[in-house]
């Protein structure tokens, strides 16, 4: 078996579903401070906060380009 080729894809996994979950807590997070009433400019924040979530939706589609063979044909 090919132990580093193992070890390269755990690490690759680690950092991908680290990068979705931060890009997701920080739009949640970001969608959280523009709500608030009292901010001068929360359409900044909440584009920030769509950004964030559309980032996060392209790794996701990206991850499934990589998974369904079809689309490797």
């Amino acid at each position: 078996m090919k132990w580093l080729e193992l070890l390269n894809v755990a690490v690759a996994t680690l950092v991908a579903a680290a990068t979705v979950v931060t890009l997701y807590s920080l739009g949640v997070r970001l969608t959280a401070i523009a709500a608030d009433a009292q901010q001068t400019s929360p359409g900044v924040k909440r584009s920030f906060a769509y950004l964030c979530f559309g980032l996060c939706g392209l790794a996701v589609l990206a991850g499934l380009y990589l998974i369904i063979p079809y689309f490797s044909k």
